[in-house]
């Protein structure tokens, strides 16, 4: 049986140690093991320890792996032998201490290898199986997405340049390293001359590290290739007339330190590589000091699948530590669709960030997200269709929950992500079945074209999912999914509030209908492939909280956009349904910090983002250099800084004022009157603040539901519409299902793979 350790001074595997001596007990070599992300040879006794440190041992990628051996007190590395596959791979080995080396091996064909430590002139030995992928990926989930659509030559390098045509299937490039300079004169980055030796160009800008004194050429080093498919981009500051760069000999100017930057989107957000990433040239975090990466399928418009975000954060951070050494620390950050991939990354791949700086937020783009665009789209139809004259806006806003009627044909708009059909003739508010590249419109799925593409959130994840056998046999590639409102009662609290009649209510149930497997409105309610919402649970889809996010410092920041007159997707009760999943999971929600109305950016006029960066650097150092607190739950919650706190900017008066006060819900703080938090449709319906239930379980109608009179041929009609029951919300999902644990596969890695 494997045994799987923490690495020491490492932050992301601190999670280790709180399950390693339950693993130790409960875990057969054919049960899953849920682990951080260096793994290492079991040695009962002291021993030689093998580690890889840029990545798991059974999902290496590329060829190349950086390994550490340790040894016993009294051993000296000079007797270590190292052998990989029975090839002596010795030569390499750099010094990190008295009793340990490391080094980087290549050259691993696919497949497993052995790598074997001894030491000569006794019989201590060590060996460890690499298991390695192509860097094309997939490692973890699933076979890979086709039709994918190259786009290198539409990605425009930090240079200038386009990156150049594909030279496979995988649309991979050669890597290229490119270094600019910030120009004065132009405002801009350009190309800095390698070719005039040292002589920097006149008109080259400084920039000055919160480390040092004084200023330094602002010069950027980008690395540019591809992994798993996706584009990526390295940047760091780094002068090349100084040195090389390798794992053991880092810029001048690197903290050591990673930033992870994400994109949002979602709509069109399939079957392609991407043409930008999350955005690496961020002045605000070269001056702290940090590196930072990003890749094309981390751009939620260009991806919009979590698990497949998960896997390239994987891989490019192996990479990552191969090419310029392991971090200290890896901050993930992004807004909307950026806030999913480091909330679910962060939970069930723990040990890839060790803190996530997140706004404008979601738990997850399977529940929040998705549920609140359904029932908008269900909601605008019927408003608009089906019973254009009964309701009133606010009426229509109040059965919605939204703080501004607007948002209901906005949110509309965004089901199209469900969608799998796009018709030039349909409003706006109906449209779906988008793909970015133009190449790829051919290829839609269409009532002419059964076998298309199918443009939605579900058929891209269909590795999760599953398939559905299409009644006509077309095409064997439709998704199940985890999308349902039996049971649901639209404007529950509208009614209970007095703000709609009890005929209202009664029509609204009877008429919304639901959607059929196109998004085509129906009569009868939509409801959930039973293996889909299982699956979407058991597997992290649906964010859990309680895993590598139990933690994980979180600081949840956003601007208020609740009362934006055209509508707005980013309301603040996502980020309540985040900090209650947490809670739900883990008896608090003591690592999650949220901050609203601030000035996001790093500069003196908007001071506040790069006041979160500093924060979560104190809070995270603090952590590692915390040698007493042995539980990595304490040690994460007792490490928050004193000066980082819940807080709202009250931005009223002339001069702005930080209100530090808990965050919440509802009730009467100075916050709540500053930045109220409204209902989506589901929670109107009484689903809970988390909103992580996909099918909810049912009971009888009961006349108790319901604060206002209802008469007996009013509640007779509500027995019909509801003939199997409505949602007793507080009995959790129908499928009973949990989540399964981290580290999971869904191929081609054998290794804690959920679903064979």
């Amino acid at each position: 049986m494997r045994v799987w350790v923490p690495r020491r001074h490492s932050l992301r595997k601190l999670w280790c140690m709180a399950v390693i001596s339950s693993l130790l007990m409960a875990c057969s070599s054919e049960e899953p093991v849920s682990t951080s992300l260096a793994s290492v040879a079991a040695a009962i006794e002291p021993g030689i320890e093998i580690t890889t440190v840029s990545t798991k041992s059974w999902l290496v990628t590329g060829g190349d792996v950086l390994v550490e051996i340790s040894l016993p007190d009294g051993l000296s590395t000079a007797r270590l032998n190292l052998s990989l596959d029975g090839r002596d791979v010795k030569a390499n080995f750099r010094n990190i201490s008295s009793r340990s080396v490391q080094t980087l091996l290549s050259d691993l064909p696919n497949g497993d290898s052995a790598l074997v430590a001894g030491i000569e002139g006794t019989q201590l030995s060590q060996s460890l199986t690499l298991t390695n992928y192509p860097i094309t990926g997939p490692i973890i989930s699933g076979p890979h997405e086709q039709p994918f659509y190259c786009q290198a030559a539409e990605f425009q390098t930090v240079a200038g340049e386009m990156l150049g045509t594909e030279i496979d299937a995988d649309c991979s490039v050669p890597t290229r390293v490119d270094y600019v300079y910030w120009s004065e004169q132009a405002a801009a980055f350009l190309p800095l001359p390698l070719d005039a030796g040292d002589k920097l160009p006149a008109d080259i800008s400084t920039i000055t590290l919160v480390s040092e004194e004084q200023p330094i050429p602002y010069i950027v080093r980008v690395e540019t290739g591809t992994v798993n498919r996706a584009i990526y981009e390295i940047a760091m500051l780094h002068n090349p007339f100084q040195s090389a760069i390798d794992p053991w000999n880092k810029s001048r100017h690197w903290n050591e330190k990673l930033v992870y930057t994400h994109g949002g989107g979602c709509r069109g957000g399939w079957h392609q590589q991407g043409d930008h990433t999350g955005g690496v040239m961020r002045r605000g975090l070269f001056e702290q000091g940090y590196a930072v990466a990003s890749s094309s399928l981390n751009v939620f418009g260009q991806n919009c699948n979590d698990l497949l975000a998960s896997e390239t954060h994987i891989m490019l951070k192996e990479l990552f530590i191969e090419h310029y050494g392991e971090p200290v620390y890896t901050i993930a950050t992004g807004a909307s669709g950026g806030s999913y991939q480091s909330h679910q990354t962060a939970d069930n791949y723990p040990g890839v960030f060790d803190g996530i700086i997140v706004s404008s937020s979601f738990p997850d783009v399977t529940t929040a997200t998705i549920f609140t665009l359904a029932d908008s789209r269900l909601l605008n139809y019927y408003f608009t269709e089906t019973n254009v004259e009964s309701f009133t806006r606010e009426q229509q806003r109040a059965v919605a929950g939204f703080g501004s009627w607007g948002s209901i044909e906005n949110l509309s708009r965004g089901a199209a992500r469900l969608d799998p059909l796009y018709t030039i003739d349909t409003a706006a508010e109906e449209q779906g079945g988008e793909v970015s590249p133009q190449a790829l419109q051919a290829d839609l799925y269409s009532a002419a074209n059964p076998t298309g593409i199918r443009a939605t959130v579900y058929d891209h994840t269909v590795n999760v999912y599953g398939t559905l056998a299409n009644p006509l046999g077309l095409n064997a590639r439709l998704a199940q999914r985890p999308l349902d409102n039996v049971g649901v009662q639209y404007g529950l609290g509208a009614l209970n509030e007095g703000l709609i009649s009890p005929q209202q209510f009664i029509d609204l149930n009877r008429d919304i209908g639901g959607f059929d497997r196109d998004l085509n409105h129906v009569a009868q309610r939509h409801q959930a492939d039973p293996q889909a919402r299982k699956r979407a649970i058991e597997s992290g889809r649906v964010l859990f909280g309680g895993a590598g996010l139990a933690t994980t410092p979180v600081i949840d920041y956003r601007s208020y956009t609740d009362h934006s007159e055209d509508g707005d997707i980013h309301m603040l009760v996502h980020q309540f349904s985040t900090r209650q999943r947490l809670q739900n999971a883990n008896g608090h929600a003591d690592n999650h910090v949220m901050q609203i109305g601030g000035r996001w950016d790093f500069t003196v006029d908007q001071p506040d983002l790069g006041n979160l960066f500093r924060q979560m650097d104190s809070w995270l150092m603090a952590i590692i250099e915390d040698e007493i607190e042995r539980d990595p739950v304490l040690k994460t919650v007792r490490n928050k800084p004193q000066a980082l706190q819940d807080s709202c900017w009250d931005n009223t008066a002339a001069v702005r004022l930080l209100i530090e006060e808990e965050q919440s819900y509802g009730g009467g703080s100075r916050c709540n009157e500053l930045y109220p938090a409204y209902r989506t449709p589901r929670q109107v319906a009484g689903a809970p603040l988390a909103n992580d239930i996909v099918s909810c379980q049912l009971r009888s109608v009961n006349p108790a539901d319901y604060g206002v009179t209802i008469t007996e041929e009013q509640m007779a009609q509500l027995r019909e519409i509801f003939a199997d029951g409505v949602c007793d919300w507080s009995r959790g999902d129908v499928s009973a299902a949990h989540h399964q644990g981290t580290w999971t596969s869904f191929g081609p890695s054998p290794i804690n793979r959920l679903y064979k």
